[in-house]
């Protein structure tokens, strides 16, 4: 399974307006760094019909997908979504926090906050049920992540290294290269996860 699903939120809230609202802050931002389609398509590595329908509010990005235009961009993921931090403390309310993937069996991966810019943190709460998968392509180099597992046991392919982490461990994983998550055991995983980008 890959991460090509539609953005949703927790609270059921209309899956149009969320799209509308990413579709409104990309074009925004693609035309405050004065970039033509053509050019962020260049940058981004996406085609410039799936950009016209992003901004159209007429696709639903993957998180992949949202991670391309961001670095593209020069701006976080959690700025696409409105859940950046830029005064000293800002208070992101739950029906606020944007659901960016759902498994077939009811799983999900909420982007609970962020932080702005190019050089970014981002704090993910993930669940898996039984069987549910998440792939990604990579990320930037230099990026890597921070996960610890609450509940369950988590299967984390990197690359060609297959490690599983229980229920109370941590782990440290640099995600430049392709990746996954599983839930591959019997009962919920639930885990926590950070994500840091940082461009030098």
């Amino acid at each position: 399974m890959t991460d090509k699903v539609n953005i949703l939120t927790d609270a059921g809230a209309d899956v149009a307006r969320v799209s509308l609202a990413v579709a409104t802050r990309i074009r925004n931002w693609r035309k405050e760094k004065k970039l033509s389609l053509d050019e962020l398509s260049r940058r981004a590595g996406v085609s410039k019909g799936m950009l016209v329908e992003i901004e159209k509010g007429a696709a639903n990005p993957s998180i992949a997908l949202l991670c391309k235009l961001a670095a593209a961009l020069g701006i976080s993921v959690a700025e696409i979504v409105n859940v950046a931090s830029d005064p000293l403390v800002q208070v992101i309310e739950a029906a606020a926090i944007p659901v960016l993937w759902q498994g077939e069996q009811g799983g999900s991966a909420r982007l609970l906050a962020g932080s702005a810019g190019p050089d970014m943190i981002e704090l993910w709460r993930w669940e898996m049920y039984p069987g549910e998968r998440f792939t990604s392509p990579g990320h930037p180099a230099g990026t890597f992540e921070l996960l610890h597992v609450d509940s369950g046991i988590l299967t984390l392919k990197v690359d060609e290294t297959l490690t599983q982490v229980a229920a109370g461990a941590s782990a440290v994983a640099k995600t430049a290269a392709a990746h996954s998550y599983a839930n591959e055991g019997d009962s919920l995983l639930r885990f926590t996860m950070t994500v840091a980008e940082f461009h030098r």
